[in-house]
């Protein structure tokens, strides 16, 4: 139910993308739903998405609309170190699931020297980076396409995640708070975020420090769902009990 209501979200965003609103009744139409189901998956999108007089429209007080392109060319060292860092988990024979996003893209550049490493990912930029590293086998999710964050959505991708046997899920985020948690722009990347968390025998979450202490619409995860934190930023934590543990990158 929560990946349907996260779909549905990711289509009104979608829609919402230009700006504008957009009437109840055609939300519940676009997505097959009674209206009721619209105002419910509202009242859980975080204050994303927000009713005015029967019309929904982005909440204007979260940062601009993520654009990937706009973040290929930003904290390009801090993501070299991170993924660095992030390189010294993977060992030989790992099946890995690697985020969207432009975080996580120079791992392509860093797997040369592992042996029979299996790439799951549903954005495709990362995929076609990691198509270019030789011996690496490269699971595509697929699904509707999403133009601002280069990915792939589809109602059944958690599950299509949870039937892989991933050994390390590095995820990437737009925002990560001490007490609003891990989170990221659009709606459609919540599903397989989260599939990936729940089913990976380890989860590393990688992120630079302009992302820390940022809340943005599309919740996903708390810090203590992650075994290690990446980062080149500010996480000092209290070390509770299976909290994450901090790399400094």
């Amino acid at each position: 139910m929560k990946d349907r209501s996260a779909m549905r979200l990711a289509r009104l965003q979608q829609a919402l993308a230009g700006g504008g609103t957009l009437p109840l009744g055609e939300a519940a139409q676009m997505c097959g739903v009674s209206e009721m189901t619209i105002r419910r998956d509202v009242a859980a999108s975080d204050g994303a998405m927000i009713l005015l007089g029967g019309r929904l429209v982005m909440a204007n007080h979260y940062a601009p609309v993520y654009d990937l392109d706009q973040q290929q060319d930003s904290h390009t060292l801090a993501k070299r170190r991170l993924c660095e860092r992030a390189a010294g988990f993977i060992e030989d024979g790992d099946t890995l699931f690697i985020d969207c996003g432009t975080t996580l893209l120079p791992l392509a550049g860093l797997l040369a020297e592992r042996r029979q490493l299996t790439v799951v990912t549903y954005a495709l930029n990362v995929a076609n980076a990691m198509s270019l590293v030789p011996g690496v086998r490269l699971v595509l999710l697929g699904g509707l396409y999403h133009t601002t964050s280069h990915s792939f959505g589809s109602d059944d991708m958690s599950a299509a995640i949870k039937r892989l046997g991933i050994n390390r899920a590095f995820i990437s985020a737009a925002g990560v708070h001490a007490e609003r948690g891990v989170s990221c722009f659009h709606f459609h990347e919540v599903a397989p975020k989260q599939a990936a968390i729940a089913c990976a025998e380890q989860r590393l979450l990688v992120v630079d420090e302009s992302k820390i202490g940022q809340v943005h619409p599309a919740y996903f995860a708390q810090l203590d769902d992650f075994d290690v934190v990446i980062t080149d930023g500010d996480m000092t934590l209290p070390q509770a009990d299976g909290g994450p543990r901090i790399v400094a990158a």
